[in-house]
């Protein structure tokens, strides 16, 4: 049974800095699969991060490149997503999620994803 729980959220002012995990369990992480991040605040539609594929390559939004990276720990099972000068229109549930692919897949949008965890709010006060 796959599993992820989120951990690292919390509220910081504008400007700050946090580094979300995510810890995966119930399947081999190093497989063929595509990890990534989502967010939804209140009121709005799910919005993908950033992604990491089984290859290492990274992809972001537009709205977060230069200030946020997404990694993984293959030997931890766990997926980070390191966010710096943050500002209050991050605030939102950020979400890790993942899905099993085949070799030479592009990865779709993590919200789409086969399994997510429950999500970890992240607070941004100006």
């Amino acid at each position: 049974q796959v599993r992820m729980v989120e951990s690292g959220g919390g509220s910081v002012q504008a400007g700050g800095s946090l580094r979300l995990s995510c810890l995966a369990s119930g399947y081999t992480f190093s497989a063929t699969t595509c990890m990534g991040w989502f967010r939804q605040a209140p009121g709005k539609e799910r919005e993908g991060v950033a992604v990491i594929g089984y290859d290492g390559i990274t992809s972001y939004a537009d709205f977060v490149k230069g200030r946020f990276t997404i990694s993984k720990d293959n030997d931890q099972n766990t997926l980070y997503l390191q966010m710096s000068s943050l500002t209050p229109e991050d605030t939102a549930m950020y979400y890790c999620a993942a899905e099993f692919v085949y070799y030479g897949a592009r990865c779709r949008p993590p919200p789409n994803y086969t399994y997510r965890g429950q999500g970890t709010q992240v607070t941004v006060s100006s």
